[in-house]
């Protein structure tokens, strides 16, 4: 299969891409947060090319991907007010509400659970083809399982060129962090993947505690144990345990890479390195693309600065917590 890649500036490009979702197809299309492995969530045969082409289990949920929170009761069922005050404050944006889910959704988009992920995209080309299409988008990230996740259409084509139909490119996304996933199902709302909308957000909104569990479930999307891995082996440290490693490593002429935020430095001698900003904002949306980069240049070890100890900091910590296990 020749994955064709189609340009979101260009009309006929984002007409071919709504046909080929009309015809059954999987199609890279982009969001504020990562590129989307898109399909028709009310298509169980082009659902299952997702799973086939990500090669992920077939009992992990995905995110459906819907145009606006009119939509809600055609996905959901008991919809708590709760949900619908954090659709009007955070959509649309990088927030995913699990609710009950309605009768008419398929477990294939579920995983075989009573509840669905839902959100709102912020993107504006996405939305178009959408509402285009009327009816909601499973699109989990468009990269094979539990590797690194897309944050442009190149990083699309090197993990899944020739297994999918088409890639939507509409340059770098700008958040670069999957959402927030907050369930609201239960008594008190629940964080089950932190993400761009913070816990401290959630609770302003809310007006009360939202919980986040030091351990996260795994049968929610994208929230594997191991998970955003580059090939290379990647280790979380301090400066100080990277520095004593690569004056170790160095001497056995191992191909050393870091990412770090601090000043710091020399490193010594054919070490590659990639500086990260210290605002928060800035170093999640360099986040992935500088784990391709690092991994690109095929280095025996990554090693990663471990980010600040700051609450906002946890999608940060979550999602190298993971990369590094």
């Amino acid at each position: 299969m020749v994955t064709k890649v189609l340009k979101a500036s260009e009309e006929r490009d984002i007409l071919t891409a709504i046909d080929l979702l009309k015809a059954g197809e999987v199609v890279a299309v982009p969001t504020e947060t990562v590129y989307g492995l898109a399909a028709d969530a009310k298509n169980v045969a082009a659902v299952a090319k997702i799973f086939s082409a990500k090669n992920r289990p077939n009992n992990h949920p995905l995110i459906v991907h819907i145009h606006s929170a009119e939509c809600l009761s055609q996905w959901a069922q008991d919809v708590p007010p709760a949900a619908l005050k954090l659709a009007q404050a955070f959509w649309p944006g990088p927030l995913t509400i699990l609710l009950k889910k309605h009768s008419n959704v398929s477990n294939a988009v579920t995983g075989g659970l009573d509840t669905v992920a839902l959100r709102v995209p912020r993107h504006p080309v996405l939305l178009r083809i959408i509402k285009t299409l009327q009816t909601g988008l499973a699109a989990p990230s468009a990269n094979l399982h539990k590797r690194i996740s897309p944050t442009s259409a190149e990083h699309v084509l090197s993990s899944l060129g020739g297994r999918i139909a088409a890639v939507v490119d509409a340059g770098p996304c700008a958040v670069g962090l999957e959402s927030t996933i907050v369930d609201v199902t239960g008594d008190t709302p629940r964080i089950l993947r932190p993400g761009p909308i913070s816990q401290a957000m959630l609770e302003h909104v809310l007006q009360g505690v939202v919980h986040m569990p030091a351990q996260h479930q795994s049968s929610v999307p994208g929230n594997m144990k191991i998970h955003y891995k580059p090939q290379a082996e990647t280790v979380l440290a301090s400066l100080e345990e990277i520095q004593v490693a690569l004056d170790e490593l160095c001497t056995k002429n191992k191909r050393c890479a870091v990412m770090y935020y601090s000043d710091f430095g020399p490193f010594p001698q054919h070490v590659i390195t990639r500086k990260m900003s210290t605002n928060k904002d800035c170093y999640a949306r360099e986040l992935y693309k500088a784990l391709h980069e690092l991994d690109a240049t095929n280095p025996d070890k990554i090693f990663v600065q471990a980010p600040p100890q700051d609450d906002a900091w946890a999608d940060i910590w979550d999602r190298l917590s993971k990369a590094c296990a």
